[in-house]
């Protein structure tokens, strides 16, 4: 059997590739999932792959994947500065989790620098880009392998 990932993304996110190339690069978010995607696939890792603008949309997603997927990854973009709902949700979901930011949240404007949601994740990735996901998805992977590792003990 397959393990599966989620893999979330927040507000804005849908226009990668196209908003301020400098801070979030040229790749777009389908670039992003299909780099996601194969590298999960040579990890036999299943992935669902969602975006929204909306806070409780991804709330929503984390809530029916409690019992499927096995691991998460967000972007939550501006919604890791403001939502502890968000927080909260992916705390209620109770597998690893990984946040990931394209830019460097920590040499950016103050406001940026405090994200309520990493307080949630397990690890950070930040101002690597796109190739942050994929970062993400390796240690992910080695996250679920030495949970079940524990498990076989």
């Amino acid at each position: 059997m397959t393990a599966r990932i989620l893999v979330l993304n927040g507000p804005n996110l849908a226009t990668l590739g196209l908003r301020e190339q400098t801070v979030y690069g040229s790749a777009t978010l389908a670039d992003v999932e299909a780099a996601v995607r194969a590298r999960a696939s040579e990890l036999r890792l299943e992935v669902r792959f969602e975006q929204s603008n909306h806070e409780g949309a991804l709330i929503d997603v984390l809530e029916e994947e409690r019992t499927r997927a096995v691991g998460c990854i967000i972007n939550p973009g501006g919604l890791s500065h403001t939502s502890v709902a968000l927080a909260d949700a992916l705390r209620a979901f109770g597998h690893p989790v990984i946040e990931v930011h394209l830019s460097n949240i920590l040499a950016r404007e103050q406001f940026r620098r405090t994200s309520l949601t990493a307080a949630a994740a397990a690890g950070v990735i930040t101002g690597l880009r796109g190739d942050g996901y994929v970062l993400a998805v390796d240690a992910l992977a080695r996250m679920l392998d030495a949970v079940q590792d524990r498990q076989q003990r």
